[in-house]
């Protein structure tokens, strides 16, 4: 099939209608609603195949938090047709074709995928279309898998910086449920019923809520093919895809709190609200970020890391569908005060937003996002991930759109969004303090403690 033979709306297989395609990406969308993405590559002999489903933690509420990690575990376990009882259980089959496979769950979204031989693709295709509609939600699976993501919350809480991030987005977020965590709250974990899972799985994982995307090596009109056999057979959802109306008021003060807990340093985190990945500002804020922590000549390391002040420091944009936050992150180095180092932070935020930014650093910091982007599309199966993110959280445009954005970002644009959003009242603080096994304060500098 030769690319003129691409025509909007045309029908290219058996309930698949071409719809758009642009820098090597390919639109197409059944008629159960399913969109598909074929980018074709000189990947030779490699395919790469994800599915995504537009659910995520996002789309989880008190009860039932940690919903669709579960799931992802659980739709290992099998189907009707792929199960350890005939021998043909996902995992073994799969390990057995040397595929590379797996499944993650983020606030957004949840994927599945394999990166295979190119012969393999049917087999994946069969595999991922039974299990959107097939897979077994049952009890004897539910309490193995909560055994399994207990031990992973277990192993989270040990983490110092993951605890003080958990509580900073609980915090930050109190009606929008980017509040709770994707792993889940332990209560939820421990006690959701098998019945609920399968009801939310029942809700969500349909083709009209999902992307198809393969990305390599690969034959456009038999993967068309392939792709009408398997999922054009499934029906789309009975019933409209719920979708999340909760947004986050606008924050009117600085909130702040202390996570006292077993622990070595101290940790400074600061939390800003901002706008969702679709959002002009986002550009300017990654490059923000970039400008204050990415690399040993940047702002907040000189002032913090080379001052002997921290460990390290990091900062970071959140590119979610809905609006998410900046944070910027510093280990504290053992002696030193939490105040002094929050407070270097905020002075060096104030001066950027007084004075703005050099062009220098912008060119250096815009360099680097862009030589990350790329890099992290190396290969069919990074390819497909990096275009899933960008399908999660706005749409395939907007991969292709992305890097043009960044360099476009005047030093004018950084101390706007800086003064746009980076002010007291839109700011959440949180303090890790590590305490001795007893629970006791570890000795701080003169000076340590709560305002």
């Amino acid at each position: 099939m030769a690319d003129r033979e691409l025509v909007e709306g045309r029908e290219v297989a058996e309930g698949i209608v071409f719809t758009d395609q642009e820098g090597g990406i390919e639109e197409y969308r059944l008629s159960n609603g399913m969109k598909l993405l074929l980018v074709p590559q000189q990947a030779p002999r490699v395919v790469a195949l994800m599915v995504l489903y537009h659910v995520g933690s996002r789309n989880e509420a008190v009860g039932y938090t940690g919903a669709t990690h579960l799931l992802e575990h659980m739709m290992f376990k099998g189907t009707p047709t792929f199960n350890r009882e005939r021998g043909t259980q996902i995992a073994a089959v799969l390990k057995r074709i040397g595929a590379h496979f797996n499944a993650t769950t983020w606030y957004d979204r949840t994927n599945y995928f394999e990166a295979v031989p190119a012969e393999q693709l049917e087999l994946v295709i069969h595999l991922e279309a039974d299990r959107m509609r097939n897979s077994w939600i049952r009890d004897e699976d539910r309490e193995s898998e909560r055994i399994v993501v207990r031990n992973e919350l277990e192993r989270g809480e040990n983490d110092p910086l993951r605890v003080l991030d958990q509580h900073a987005w609980a915090i930050a977020f109190r009606e929008h449920p980017y509040h709770h965590p994707t792993i889940g709250w332990r209560s939820d974990v421990e006690n959701v019923p098998t019945a609920r899972l399968r009801e939310f799985y029942h809700t969500f994982y349909w083709p009209n809520n999902a992307t198809t995307i393969i990305v390599g090596d690969f034959d456009r009109e038999h993967a068309l093919n392939l792709v009408a056999r398997y999922f054009g057979q499934i029906p789309r959802s009975p019933h409209p895809i719920p979708q999340v109306y909760t947004k986050e008021p606008p924050q009117q003060g600085e909130r702040r709190f202390h996570l006292r807990r077993a622990g070595e340093v101290g940790i400074v985190q600061l939390c800003y609200h901002t706008p969702e990945a679709r959002h002009p500002d986002i550009y300017p804020l990654v490059l923000l970020s970039r400008i204050l922590t990415e690399g040993i000549t940047t702002r907040l390391y000189q002032r913090l890391v080379d001052a002997g002040l921290a460990i390290s420091v990091q900062a970071h944009v959140t590119e979610f569908r809905d609006p998410g936050l900046l944070e910027i992150t510093a280990v504290l180095r053992p002696g030193v005060e939490h105040r002094r180092v929050e407070e270097e932070i905020i002075d060096e935020l104030e001066n950027i937003k007084a004075k703005g930014v050099g062009q220098d650093e912008l060119v250096r910091a815009q360099r680097k996002v862009e030589a990350d982007v790329y890099f992290a599309r190396d290969g069919a199966l990074n390819y497909a991930f990096a275009l899933g993110e960008s399908e999660s959280s706005a749409d395939w445009r907007w991969f292709l759109d992305y890097v043009p954005h960044i360099q476009q970002v005047t030093p004018e644009d950084i101390r706007r969004v800086a003064n746009q959003y980076l002010f007291r009242d839109n700011l959440t603080v949180g303090w890790f303090v590590p305490t001795s096994a007893s629970g006791a304060d570890r000795p701080q500098s003169a000076g340590e403690g709560d305002r």
